[in-house]
């Protein structure tokens, strides 16, 4: 028996004492968050699943673990060593997590009642009215997941969602983050918090809101000009804040801002309050009050201590798109930011190069390497998340991160996938590239040109004012698709401004969902990534990203036009292109990048390094 087959055991005893009889552990934290401070990571300390999308179900019959296609190698892999069950979310005959409790109803129910009593002493079956109760922390989940698994669950059905069962089980666990918070100033933001707060009150009014109940913490800190690093990589600190039209109050750790924030925030009339005392505030709201809460953000547990008598608006939360559209400063700031970038990733590929089969690299020290000519950059803050460095059949595992365990030396052949981006005063970057160590064979150049005709495809995109991401991803499928070929994740997402590098709500995919989070039309200053990919499980991977900003062409009679602008200056390698897949358009597209790519690198580069820079980026 494994340790995580241990400690699922110990939840089950407590589940047995609680009358539950299905447990569901998710990966977010109390603010719907998709990367989460260690304290959090109960999903993985209760299976081993270090991926950052999860949702763990236990019940006495078996464990189930659901996650999508980013993660299906990796999580086969780490949950090899315990009976938990994967459930690859999307595939045929893959239920759902309501389909699975529904359709195991009765032998959950049969388990529950005649459990193994070395769980605990209970002697007599507590489920007698074949009564249905599932449990979660109600501040890890948010209402629009609750309420959407009570509605499709067509049972006789309790929700047991005021206790943390993890919390018991673990043992050791990390406390809460407290860190220090700081501030952008207005020649990197573009706009007050003042500002900010005024456009806020104002979607307000137009929903006729009188209080707007914030949980998210990019959001949050969009919204003050605050940054922090409660959660690794991404710049945020632990907060709510309930919004008023006059006054707001900001529930956080107070000490983790300065004397001259706290006073900052005070002129604009923001009230700081202890973290949990949200959870009291909220019950004293006034009955007559219209209040603004985004049922895809706000927690469970948050929702329904609101009092009854309030009116609740499920609308997203504004902010949502306001932070999603960067203004002229954030813009021009982003471009410089993707220039130092693109010195670093560019130095990185000609140290790549250079060095290949003649010292020692792993993948782990390709990523030190990278890191350290990123840190050498002005402004540089951070990575922006965990760097992907993964060389050979690791390369198709998408969310791969080397360990100690995994770390393998790079040899003079194959693919080495380079998926990386940092944060930097000036904005944050996220690029993949997909390094040619040594000879190919025709295949792995096949998979290589499509993939990068997919990515300039999409660059090259001119389209109507109105068009969404589903409309477009096909421009990056299409290569592959023609060959019976695809890839299993989205195209692009929506990147923050010195915040989460996944932001929506700007994304590209082909599929349309259910709760239309993807049918958002793209507007001008947009940042969304530029990401197709093929991966041959236990061969190789290829990811090609760049990050593009939607802007407008054109105004005709027929109407506005629209178009992206390359923000990523790196070269692709050369090495990888079957010239022969590609069509004369595509050719001019590629030469126009490299073109545009050295003129805008050259300056930085000299002697050895300007030379390859100049092969590199050659017309083709």
């Amino acid at each position: 028996m494994s340790i995580y087959d241990e400690r699922i055991n110990q939840l089950r005893a407590l589940m047995k004492d609680k009358n539950i009889d299905a447990y569901i552990v998710c990966t977010q934290d109390f603010h719907s968050s998709e990367y989460v401070g260690d304290y959090f990571k109960e999903r993985e300390y209760l299976s081993g699943f270090t991926g950052s999308a999860g949702t763990l179900v236990i019940t006495y019959n078996e464990v189930a673990l659901w996650t999508d296609g980013r993660y299906y190698l990796q999580a086969e892999e780490q949950l090899s060593v315990s009976d938990i069950k994967l459930m690859k979310m999307g595939q045929k005959n893959v239920d759902t997590i309501e389909e699975y409790l529904t359709k195991n109803f009765n032998d959950i129910i049969k388990k529950s009642n005649t459990v193994d009593s070395s769980y605990n002493n209970l002697k007599e079956p507590h489920n007698k009215l074949n009564k249905f109760t599932i449990g979660f922390d109600g501040r890890t989940v948010n209402n629009h997941f609750a309420e959407h698994l009570k509605s499709k669950i067509k049972l006789n059905i309790s929700i047991y969602a005021d206790e943390d069962l993890v919390e018991a089980v673990w043992k050791n666990r990390p406390l809460l983050s407290a860190k220090p918070v700081w501030e952008l100033d207005f020649g990197y933001t573009g706009r007050t918090r003042e500002e900010k707060l005024e456009a806020l009150r104002a979607e307000m009014k137009k929903t006729d809101s009188d209080i707007c109940v914030l949980t998210s913490l990019d959001d949050i800190a969009w919204l003050l000009n605050l940054r922090g690093t409660d959660v690794e990589y991404n710049p945020v600190f632990l907060s709510y804040m309930i919004i008023g039209m006059n006054d707001a109050v900001l529930y956080a750790n107070e000490s983790i801002f300065s004397d001259e924030i706290k006073e900052k925030l005070e002129l604009v009339q923001i009230t700081i309050k202890p973290y949990n005392d949200i959870y009291i505030d909220i019950t004293k709201i006034d009955s007559n009050k219209n209040i603004l809460a985004d049922y895809n953000k706000i927690n469970y547990r948050l929702i329904h201590l609101i009092p009854s008598k309030c009116k609740i608006q499920n609308i997203q939360n504004p902010i949502v798109r306001m932070k999603a559209v960067k203004n002229s400063i954030e813009c021009d700031n982003i471009r410089k930011a993707h220039l130092k970038d693109g010195i670093a990733v560019t130095k990185f590929m000609y140290w790549l190069k250079k060095n290949i089969g003649k010292i020692e690299i792993t993948e782990i020290s390709a990523a030190k390497k990278l890191e350290e000519l990123r840190a050498n950059q002005e402004g540089y803050i951070g990575a922006s998340f965990a760097p992907i460095m993964a060389y050979g059949r690791h390369g198709a595992i998408v969310h791969y991160c080397a360990t100690q365990e995994s770390n393998v030396k790079l040899e003079k052949k194959g693919f080495l996938l380079s998926d990386t981006g940092g944060h930097y005063l000036e904005g944050t970057t996220d690029i993949t590239r997909t390094y040619v160590l040594g000879k190919l064979e025709s295949e792995e150049k096949t998979a290589f040109t499509l993939v990068l005709r997919g990515n300039l495809n999409l660059a090259s995109a001119r389209f109507k004012y109105g068009v969404t991401g589903v409309h477009l991803d096909i421009l990056a499928r299409q290569p592959l698709w023609e060959n019976g070929l695809d890839y299993n994740h989205g195209t692009g997402h929506g990147v923050g401004y010195i915040l989460n590098v996944h932001e929506g709500p700007n994304s590209i995919g082909w599929q349309i969902k259910s709760d239309k989070i993807n049918d958002i039309i793209l507007e001008e200053g947009m940042v969304t990534s530029n990401e197709p990919g093929f991966y041959l499980t236990n061969e190789f991977g290829i990811r090609h990203e760049n990050l593009i900003l939607c802007k407008m062409l054109c105004e005709t009679e027929y109407g506005k036009f629209m178009g992206f602008e390359t923000l990523t200056l790196v070269p692709f390698d050369l090495e990888g292109i079957d010239k022969t897949l590609l069509s004369d358009r595509e050719i001019d597209w590629l030469n126009e990048y490299h073109q545009y790519v050295y003129k805008m690198l050259s300056p930085y580069f000299e002697g050895d390094e300007l030379k390859w820079l100049q092969m590199a980026t050659k017309m083709i």
